[in-house]
């Protein structure tokens, strides 16, 4: 072995050990930085389970014993839902009824609820979640009602096993259906004498509502009435003793005992609602009575004041005489509006929804339907205030013309001189032009008015003239204010007269009437002055003057005054 190489090994032997070590610290060194990152960074958050749906509530199931409930379970116990632990309760209790021995009730306290055992042997369970949660309750309570429910049903079972208990109960329920008939046979007989008494008072009664020979009610339609009321009263009589024997019957047997009772007490609960109603009502219908009383109190005073307004022993500056009775009518009118909705809340049933619906169904119809209605209304208070014409005035209103009869809420009636009556709704009357024929006339009457057309080769002033005296000539017409004559036009081939006078006639002879005489004795003066009443489109003078001379003016069938 060469010397020289031992010395060579042992130098490099520090030297691999120095790289070893440098690669196991850098090794370590890359390990605690690559879990260093791995912990730096955040771990990602574990996944949120979904929620799980909710469970539907169980359904509520009754435990029945004998045709009565007994106990009502609401909660699933030991895995059995409501309807599982109420069939299995009525097959336990009806095995352990079966079963001889004095069926004793007892409950005993469990881990799971209330334990009710019949004769020491378990029946069923009651938990505390069989609470009603509307009406809370302790468990204590529930179960002691259970118990007492279960011992009444196991002794109506026992009543039920008793021949002399059944045969009780028959013997009633015959006697309750022979009774029952024999009220009914007597309901029958008394319905028939009250109706044959009443027919004779009535025949004999309607005999004497005679006004000027005319029945003021037909004996028929009357026995018809008597006849349906009294059939009416005999069914809800029928109908009550019906109910009456029903409930009797039922009461007597232990099996439907229970429904003779719910019987029972639907109509004693029905009867003693409907008298506390009553009693309720009885405050609030006197107050409404009395706020009534005192508006008619009212009203009689505003009657007394407007009699003294319309005799003139009371004179109001802003009432004039002709509105006393419109005036009247809307202020009564206000009085019981106010008073009615005073009372409405004091009335029988006004709180109740049935009558709110009905108020809102009539307010709408109202509202819906009378649109019209009000505009009339509207439009007859604005003619009434404003004096726009009076009863008794002569008027034209568009195309009519006549003297106005009745001037009412809703429409305006004029008799023209034709023997028509028109009538206006009042708003077509306000909404028409009116000429008021007796307003600026002196006292009773009317104004006439009628247009000729005269050519220009006749003076004015003869056609003034004729015009004035055929007025004159015209009875009814007055000489003071004297009848005037206006030039209204003059048009391309003749003048416009216009003849205007006051006819307060005497007797009460229709416009009309007058204005015809008045128009006759126009064209009689003017053929005794040989004036013609032609006013062509001028195209030439004809050769004969178109006038009728006082000769012809009889001619036959026409009769002169003499004859």
């Amino acid at each position: 072995m060469n010397p020289l190489a031992r010395p060579r090994s042992n130098a490099c032997q520090p030297a691999r050990a120095w790289r070893l070590l440098l690669a196991a610290a850098a090794f370590m060194v890359a390990l605690g930085l690559s879990t260093g990152a791995r912990s730096a960074a955040p771990e990602p958050p574990p996944p949120t389970p979904a929620a799980a749906p909710a469970a539907p509530a169980p359904a509520e199931a009754t435990l029945k014993v004998f045709n009565r409930d007994i106990v009502t379970f609401r909660a699933t116990a030991l895995g059995l839902s409501p309807t599982d632990r109420a069939r299995r309760a009525e097959h336990r209790i009806a095995e352990q009824l079966a079963l001889p021995g004095p069926h004793r009730v007892t409950q005993l306290d469990s881990p799971i609820g209330m334990l009710v055992q019949i004769d020491g042997k378990s029946s069923f369970f009651v938990t505390t979640d069989d609470t009603d949660l509307l009406n809370p309750e302790p468990l204590a309570n529930l179960s002691g009602r259970t118990v007492q429910a279960l011992v009444d049903a196991i002794d109506a079972t026992r009543e039920g096993r008793r021949t002399e208990a059944i045969l009780r109960a028959s013997a009633v329920a015959v006697a309750a259906t022979a009774a029952m008939l024999v009220l009914f046979w007597l309901y029958l007989r008394a319905r028939l004498a009250i109706e044959g008494w009443l027919v004779r008072v009535t025949h004999r009664h309607a005999e004497r509502l005679r006004v000027s020979g005319v029945a003021l009610i037909q004996r028929e339609r009357l026995v018809a009435v008597v006849h349906g009321v009294l059939v009416m009263m005999h069914g809800l009589l029928s109908l009550l003793l019906v109910y009456g024997w029903a409930s009797l019957v039922l009461a007597q047997f232990p099996y439907t005992r229970v429904w003779g009772d719910k019987l029972n007490g639907h109509l004693i609960g029905l009867v003693t609602g409907i008298a506390g109603s009553i009693v309720d009502a009885v405050p609030g219908l006197v107050t409404a009575v009395l706020i009534f009383f005192l508006t008619r109190f009212a009203v009689r005073l505003l009657d007394g004041f407007f009699d003294r307004v319309q005799a003139g022993q009371v004179r109001l500056g802003w009432l004039a005489h002709d509105v006393v009775a419109p005036t009247r009518r809307i202020a009564k009118g206000a009085l019981w509006l106010f008073a009615l909705a005073m009372a409405y809340p004091y009335l029988p049933g006004s709180h109740t929804e049935a009558f709110k619906g009905l108020s809102v169904l009539v307010g709408l119809m109202i509202s819906i339907g009378s649109s019209n209605l009000i505009g009339h209304a509207g439009s007859g208070l604005i003619l009434t205030y404003a004096r726009v014409f009076r009863q008794g005035e002569f008027v034209r209103i568009g195309d009519h013309e006549g003297t106005v009869t009745e001037l009412g809420v809703f429409a305006t009636r004029l008799r023209t001189g034709m023997g028509e009556e028109v009538t206006l709704s009042n708003s077509v009357v306000l909404g028409a032009v009116t000429k008021n024929y007796s307003r600026t006339v002196k006292g009773v009457g009317f104004i006439l008015d009628t247009t000729v057309t005269i050519g220009y080769d006749t003076p004015w002033r003869q056609v003034h003239e004729l015009l004035a005296q055929a007025a004159l000539r015209t009875p009814g017409v007055l000489v003071d204010p004297a009848p005037q004559v206006f030039q209204t036009a003059l048009s391309d081939f003749y003048p416009e007269y216009r003849l205007v006078c006051q006819a307060v006639p005497s007797a009460p002879v229709p416009r009309a009437q007058v204005l015809s005489t008045l128009h006759a004795n126009i064209q009689d003066l003017f053929n005794e002055h040989g004036v013609q009443i032609m006013s062509p489109h001028y195209l030439g003078d004809p050769a004969e003057a178109k006038v009728v001379p006082k000769g012809r003016w009889f001619t036959p069938p026409a009769r002169g005054p003499q004859e």
